[in-house]
Order: structure tokens, then sequence, then C-alpha cells
């Protein structure tokens, strides 16, 4: 599709203009990185390394889930970290539109995955008898598949909408990342009805789709109450990280989103929120006291230790 864009490309603003600051958030962005994309792949790897967690759909969920954490930092953060070594800090138009399409890509497919997380829950705890034959391979390879169709179909809305704008004079944009909000204030038209759209397909969807999910969790808390004291305490812990997770992602979501298109001071510190630290806790929530991932990861790591002393 052929945009409308006099504008090469745009300059972000960034967290500060100050060369020490940026210094300092160079490190820190990178250790984030590491730490985040280093976490979520130690997940990915104990799974598929560990037959017993890999047979449960559970973990083939988390599994998916730290993928695309991973995927969705990698679509914005080794920018961040590049653009705080130099003082003019630009993106050209089409990487824009990468970066905003692989943005709400992975963000959009989180969603799908927050929400089968959600009911894998749900059938495990309140329906455990019929469990196996419920979440069977099939139902949870198609769910994955609905992860990928519908975080494509939300991102391509976005770029569609983003490309009917006509950009032809300011390029600055007051952020670290190309977004819908801070794109809608340089166009060159009136941008209203696109902010509804936006609304529409971001923000009312996080709105709906985390009530749900709390709903969903509501109801599996309250069943819990016919459960052995045993069998609560490791339901209510798995359930304690996932609703955790759901939070960190939805709420910036929220706040973002599902709101008309004006710029508050602290849109930023919120961005950083989704876009470094959400997906920097995820590792730590599922692994802090989920004693079988924490084996897992033992057993993987003796295991690598054992073949690399054999060489």
């Amino acid at each position: 599709m052929q945009n409308l864009s006099l504008v090469t490309e745009f300059v972000f603003l960034g967290l500060s203009q100050n060369p020490n600051v940026q210094k300092i958030l160079f490190v820190v962005f990178l250790f984030v990185y590491i730490a985040t994309v280093g976490g979520n792949m130690t997940i990915v790897v104990t799974i598929i390394c560990s037959p017993a967690l890999l047979g449960s759909p559970m973990y083939f969920f988390l599994a998916f889930l730290s993928f695309l954490d991973a995927c969705f930092s990698s679509a914005m953060t080794p920018k961040m970290i590049a653009d705080s070594l130099y003082e003019k800090k630009t993106i050209s138009f089409e990487g824009c539109m990468v970066q905003l399409f692989t943005e709400h890509f992975f963000g959009g497919s989180e969603v799908i995955v927050l929400t089968a997380m959600a009911y894998d829950r749900y059938v495990a705890i309140c329906k455990p008898l019929h469990y196996s034959s419920i979440m069977n391979w099939r139902l949870c390879g198609s769910l994955m598949g609905v992860a990928w169709a519908g975080g494509f179909l939300h991102s391509i809305i976005q770029i569609i909408f983003t490309l009917q704008l006509p950009f032809c004079g300011p390029n600055v944009i007051d952020h670290f990342i190309c977004d819908l909000y801070p794109l809608l204030e340089l166009a060159c038209t009136d941008t209203h009805i696109f902010g509804l759209l936006v609304v529409a397909n971001s923000g009312f969807i996080c709105i709906i789709i985390f009530s749900l999910l709390l709903v969903s969790y509501c109801f599996i808390l309250f069943s819990l109450r016919n459960h052995s004291s045993e069998g609560r305490y490791k339901a209510l812990s798995t359930c304690g990280s996932h609703i955790a997770v759901v939070v960190l992602f939805f709420v910036p979501c929220i706040f973002t989103y599902a709101r008309p298109p004006t710029a508050f001071s602290f849109d930023k510190m919120v961005a950083i929120f989704y876009t470094m630290l959400t997906p920097l806790l995820n590792p730590m929530i599922y692994t802090f006291r989920n004693k079988e991932m924490k084996n897992a990861m033992r057993k993987v790591w003796k295991r690598l230790l054992v073949v690399s002393g054999e060489k």
C-alpha cells in the first residue's frame, strides 16, 4: 500500500537530551535487554529440553509466552539502546512502520496467549477429570494459530490506519518508539476519527479481555473452596503468577490506548514499563515460586555442564 507521506524519516526526542543521562540509559537499557532475552529464552530452552514440562499445555503456553516476550522486547529495545549513543535519534519512515507492526503483532499475539493460559487454568482447576480430553494438542495448536493470526490481523489494521495519514512537515516524535498516538500528533489532517479507531482496535479490546480474564480468575479462585489445602495452595500459587502477569501487561495497555489521543507527561514512563519491565519481570514471576520450573532448570544446567565437561 502506498503511503501519503512526504516525510522520509522521524526524529525521536527520547527520554533525555543530556549526554551523561544518555550514557546511563545505554547501560541500563543494555542490561535490561540482555536480562529480558536471557531470562525468557532460558524458560523456552528449559521447557523444550524437559519432556515432562513440554507435555503439559500450561508449560507449552508458557514457552510460547516467553518467546513472544523476547520478540516483543527485541522489536523496540535494540533501537532504544543504539539511540542512547547518538545526539540525533532518527528512524526512517519504513523503519517506523516496521517497528509499529512488530510491536503490535507480538503484543496482540500475547493477549491471546494470556487468554489461552487462563482457559487452561480454568479447565485444570474446575474440570480436572476432563482436562486431558479438553486441553488436547489439537486445541493447543489451534490456539497458537489463533494467537499468530490475531496478532497479525491486529497489527495490519494499525498499519493500514497509519498509512492513510499524510505526514507533510513536522517529523519530531516526543517519544522513544514509533507508536500510534505520537504519530497521530504529527499528521497533517484531522485525526479525531483515527483516534477513535485506535481506541476501538486496541483500548476497548484490552478492557474487554482484561475484564473477562479477571472474571475467569475470580471464578477459578471461588471454585478452590472445594479443593484440599495442598491443592488450593498449588492452584493459588499458579493463578497468582498468571494474574500478576495479566495485570502487568494489561494495565499499561489500557492506560495507553483506551483514552483519547492526548499526550501526558508520564506517557514515556508507562511505555518504559510495558516495553521493558513487563517482559523482564514475566520470567521472574513464573519461575520464582514454581518448583517444577526451578528443578527443570537445574537438570538442564547440569546436563549442559556434563556435555561441556566431556568436550
